[in-house]
């Protein structure tokens, strides 16, 4: 497995950035552009999901790539999030609407607290102090592109308070 660094920008960057990569990104930003297009089915799904509601949504192929539409309150303080990664899924990471902050951080850099693996593909980690992380925030429509060595903690409140965010994640199969 190839380890990469966290990717992050607009749609149009980030596809640029990943060109090369297998057909299940191509997939993943096509549908990602989906739900960022009103009247299609992707984003009337996205915007009839209650807040604390989710989906699955196969991408089809052979590739194994789904994606998870979501709708949550962002979380405040940054303390009651969690630091996390993932080994057989690569993370795409897209706000549709409202903003968040995901902080990102080396995985070999952080304590593990908690593997889920293989069952769920999760392992947790301590919450390092806020200096040893990189914080991004994303606003509609930019996105993250976080591969194993990404522990990422996603879902942090933008401006201190709370806030009303929908947001995609694809999951494509680490090759």
């Amino acid at each position: 497995m190839l380890s990469r660094m966290a990717i992050f920008g607009s749609l149009k960057t980030v596809r640029a950035q990943t060109k090369g990569r297998d057909a299940n990104y191509a997939a993943a930003f096509d549908y990602i552009a989906e739900c960022a297009r009103p009247g299609t089915p992707a984003h009337t799904l996205l915007h009839n999901l209650a807040p604390g509601d989710s989906a699955r949504v196969e991408l089809g192929g052979a590739g194994g790539a789904f994606a998870l539409p979501q709708v949550y309150m962002t979380k405040a303080p940054r303390e009651t999030g969690f630091f996390e990664s993932h080994l057989a899924y690569v993370d795409v990471q897209a706000i549709i609407a409202g903003e968040e902050i995901i902080e990102i951080a080396d995985t070999a850099a952080l304590t593990v607290t908690e593997d889920l693996t293989p069952e769920k593909d999760l392992v947790k980690y301590a919450l390092p102090p806020p200096d040893k992380t990189t914080p991004l925030r994303l606003r509609a429509v930019t996105l993250a592109v976080l591969d194993p060595a990404d522990a990422h903690m996603p879902c942090i409140a933008a401006n201190g308070k709370p806030a009303l965010v929908r947001k995609v994640v694809v999951k494509i199969p680490v090759v």
